[in-house]
């Protein structure tokens, strides 16, 4: 504050504000930003990795698997008995079903992690875009002034906006405008002064993301679009060892029950049909149709040779065994990922908290503040009372 010392400089109050100074500390700022952007990474990346767990593990493959092989095993007592051939038929027909639902689990799960990272491209489109007009708007304000001051707060908050979406580079410069870059202190600028280029998504095979800035690559090291990438790059593989489960369940059920004959004595058919966890199908009608017998054999045939050569192709196939190893590497997955984003929110949170020791307002000790200026105040009023008693008695006393 600057006391008044010309009529021009004229305030009710005996004084005028000369400059705001604002108390923020830049590095802290940027722990903040860099810290809630890894954090904002592992969460997205946690959350979408819970989902495709939950989509395997709910489709109950495991048990629809293990309960198919009990099912031939039961047939194997009595290959010829017709309601052992149709719970094995159905055992069979609803392991293809729940292959196709977890199929079309995992891809709901990658369906929404696309719409959440087109979401997330969006926002930081729109938040550049304000970020482009605050920078505009303080090349013409004036150092140290409310209007300066309110424009840095804003930019502020956006920068932050930002980088829960991807890591981000800044750049201040004397004005105060700010350039900020994705991808690391040398990756492309998204907002330069007034400028912005575009920010996209691409689609890549398997169903996986990518991102341009301005039409060039761009690949986000933090923030929640680079963990929404990470987890749909997962979810890819996840697909793939599926569909491969699928696959070697289909080919092995096939190579044995076409090695055999059906009850009537005609050469087996295939069991399965299609390919991969969302196309397979159970190919047979009736539970007659199951090839026990081996070739050769007559209608009727008691001899279970195909039927044991068809648990024997299943057990070599080891379709539960590869399923079991597939839901414990994504469980394993989730833990360690929980892990990871628990340190991460420790981490930023302390970095918040360090922001706002500096540069935030702590009621406690204001309240504190406030007592002492009234304690003072009132001393002072009593002083002045005193005062004003003594100088009437010295009055009246002349």
């Amino acid at each position: 504050m600057a006391s008044v010392s010309r009529w021009g400089e004229l305030s009710l109050s005996g004084a005028r504000l000369d400059r705001i100074v604002r108390n923020a500390d830049t590095f802290r700022q940027a722990e903040v930003r860099r810290t809630g952007s890894d954090a904002a990474r592992a969460g997205a990346e946690l959350s979408a990795l819970e989902n495709i767990e939950t989509a395997v593990e709910q489709s109950g493959l495991y048990p629809a698997i293990v309960e198919f092989e009990a099912a031939l095993q039961r047939l194997a007592g009595d290959p010829v008995d017709p309601s052992l051939r149709s719970a094995t038929l159905e055992a069979a027909r609803n392991l293809a079903a729940t292959f196709n639902l977890a199929g079309s689990s995992l891809d709901s799960v990658a369906e929404l992690q696309r719409f959440e990272a087109q979401d997330g491209v969006d926002q930081v489109n729109t938040a550049a875009q304000e970020l482009a007009r605050v920078n505009l708007r303080l090349a013409r304000a004036a150092d140290g002034t409310s209007d300066q001051s309110a424009l840095l707060d804003q930019r502020d908050v956006l920068l932050q906006r930002l980088s829960g979406f991807a890591d981000v580079t800044t750049t201040i410069a004397a004005d105060q405008t700010v350039t900020v870059r994705l991808g690391g202190a040398s990756g492309p600028a998204l907002v330069a002064g007034g400028t912005v280029q575009p920010f996209a998504m691409t689609s890549a095979a398997g169903g996986t993301i990518g991102f341009t800035l301005g039409g060039d690559p761009v690949a986000p090291a933090s923030g929640s679009l680079a963990g929404r990438a990470t987890a749909l790059t997962t979810l890819a593989g996840t697909r793939t060892s599926l569909d491969s489960l699928a696959n070697s369940l289909i080919a092995a059920a096939n190579g044995a029950q076409t090695g055999g004959v059906a009850l009537d004595g005609s050469p087996g058919q295939p069991l399965f049909g299609g390919s991969g966890a969302g196309g397979i199908t159970l190919a047979l009608t009736s539970g007659e149709q199951l090839a026990t017998a081996p070739a050769g054999a007559g209608a009727g045939s008691r001899d279970p040779a195909n039927l044991t050569a068809l648990r024997a192709a299943l057990t070599g196939a080891d379709v539960a065994g590869g399923t079991d190893a597939l839901l414990f590497s994504i469980s394993s997955t989730v833990a360690s990922r929980r892990t990871t984003h628990e340190a991460l929110q420790t981490i930023a949170g302390s970095a918040r908290v360090a922001l706002a020791a500096q540069a935030g307002v702590d009621l406690d000790a204001e309240a504190v503040n406030l007592i002492r200026f009234q304690q003072a105040f009132q001393a002072n009023g009593k002083a002045m009372q005193v005062a004003a008693t003594l100088f009437d008695t010295l009055l009246a006393i002349r």
